[in-house]
């Protein structure tokens, strides 16, 4: 299904058409698993927090949201993400809490390796990161949206760019940007790993 019928039957579903969310359900279903499981696939432990969890969470939420004006399936995905985020960040605090502090859940930045090249980092804390783009957000919203787009949604640049109406040349650059930012807050400015 292409993306003008997602976005058909998103407005449809947000305007109170029952038949266009049971269409719409099985095509979102599996992106919403795909982004779950490439999260989860980054050294989260599955015993803890599985694909299926993630995606019917982020689908309970999602039915919440019904009333939304729905522009676009780059905005449904782009609340995804979001939601995601939340679910992830809220999971790896409950992980905290039990473990009293310790035994963090870690997940492997989006090609880290590609942060710059001097700058080798492949893995950050959740809780790390979402306290990252909580200070990116009040310094350059626009990077911190791309980042949770990317990261969390999982978006292309190309769909990045569609969601935020932007071109992707400067998703792209953007996107650098909030990468460099992302890495010296979270090594807290160290680039060796010696």
């Amino acid at each position: 299904m292409t993306s003008s019928e997602i976005t058909r039957l998103l407005k449809q579903w947000g305007g109170g058409s029952q038949e266009a969310l049971d269409q719409l359900i099985p095509l979102v279903h599996d992106e919403l698993r795909a982004i779950a499981s490439r999260h989860l696939a980054r050294e989260w432990r599955p015993d803890r927090l599985q694909t299926t969890a993630v995606v019917n969470e982020a689908y309970l939420k999602l039915v919440d949201q019904r009333e939304a004006d729905w522009q676009n399936r780059g905005h449904f995905f782009a609340i995804a993400s979001k939601l995601m985020r939340r679910i992830l960040v809220d999971h790896a605090r409950h992980e905290l809490r039990s473990k009293r502090g310790a035994g963090a859940v870690h997940v492997a930045l989006e090609n880290a390796a590609d942060l710059s090249a001097d700058a080798p980092v492949d893995r950050v804390d959740m809780l790390m990161l979402d306290d990252a783009l909580r200070r990116l957000e009040t310094l350059d919203a626009t990077q911190a949206k791309i980042v949770e787009l990317r990261f969390f949604g999982g978006l292309t640049v190309e769909e990045t760019a569609a969601a935020l109406g932007s071109s992707a040349a400067t998703v792209k650059r953007e996107w650098a940007m909030a990468k460099s930012w992302l890495h010296r807050e979270l090594t807290g400015g160290h680039t060796d790993r010696t």
